[in-house]
């Protein structure tokens, strides 16, 4: 039994870790797609093209709806990342720049671990929730000292999307231990699919020749990748290995985004990031010991 637990742990942290990186190239492809599309637009049109192809996932391979008492954690997976956070990042990056946004993805881990105690169950030891402030800590000093512009709407429309990210993450992971992970991103996208198809149709630029074509992979990216691939090994990472242990993986996010804002976007990003990746790493490493 032992055995097993620690090979679910491992194959849970391989897969966090995959789905981490993801997601990381999230909010510079977002940043990139709002300077031609409408924030919400974007949102529900990102949500549509997931959707479809979740559709065709269930139909392909014939999975058995959800239960009735399930519909309502799905419901919260939904607004939580398939609407909220996709919507609020994308209002907050008309605001803030990716690299400055991406620093807010430090308090993430922290909010999914206390909403794993709540939804999931979870009781991480006293020394997890030491490691895991410390590391938020670490992530939100790194954004003061670059000395980072703030936005007070900007920061807010972060906050917001942090807290129901993290929500939607528990949510899913919990969820995920009875349908699976791929199946619980996808009745969630299916969910919301009527409600984004039509208001995506409803508000597609009259004219889309304007739309330059890294807009147009920016959208695919966060639609294929960011909406449906991304949660397919994040879900099954965090049912396997325990949410507010595997979700403190995203505690390297900000640093894997910082490097593609950098890289594609020619934002400009400190020598500091390495020293602060590597407190990060060790902060990651004691809460994962830590974390049963």
């Amino acid at each position: 039994m032992q055995v097993k637990n620690e090979v679910n742990s491992t194959s849970g942290w391989l897969n966090g870790f995959l789905g981490m990186v993801i997601f990381s190239g999230s909010l510079p492809a977002t940043r990139v797609a709002v300077l031609s599309f409408d924030p919400l637009f974007l949102t529900v049109a990102r949500a549509s093209i997931a959707g479809l192809i979740a559709l065709l996932l269930l139909g392909l391979f014939k999975q058995q709806r959800p239960r009735g008492d399930q519909l309502f954690s799905l419901v919260i997976v939904a607004l939580g990342v398939v609407v909220g956070f996709p919507l609020l990042t994308a209002l907050a990056l008309q605001h803030v720049t990716s690299a400055h946004s991406i620093v807010f993805l430090g308090l993430l881990p922290l909010a999914t671990a206390i909403f794993g105690v709540l939804r999931g169950g979870e009781r991480p030891r006293p020394a997890f929730w030491l490691f895991s402030i410390i590391g938020s800590l670490l992530v939100m000093s790194f954004a003061f000292v670059q000395g980072v512009s703030a936005s007070l709407v900007g920061d807010s429309l972060m906050l917001a999307a942090v807290v129901v990210c993290g929500l939607g993450y528990a949510e899913g992971a919990k969820l995920s231990r009875e349908l699976g992970g791929w199946q619980v991103i996808c009745w969630a996208l299916l969910l919301a699919l009527p409600v984004m198809l039509v208001t995506s149709l409803l508000l597609m630029p009259s004219s889309l020749e304007a739309i330059r074509l890294p807009a147009w992979i920016s959208l695919a990216y966060v639609s294929l990748f960011s909406m449906l691939i991304g949660f397919i090994f994040w879900y099954r990472g965090l049912a396997q290995g325990g949410i507010a242990s595997v979700g403190q993986l995203q505690l390297l996010q900000p640093f894997f985004g910082l490097a593609l804002a950098a890289g594609l976007l020619h934002e400009p990003v400190s020598l500091l990031m390495l020293a602060t990746t590597l407190g990060i790493i060790l902060c990651v490493a004691g809460s994962r010991r830590f974390a049963g």
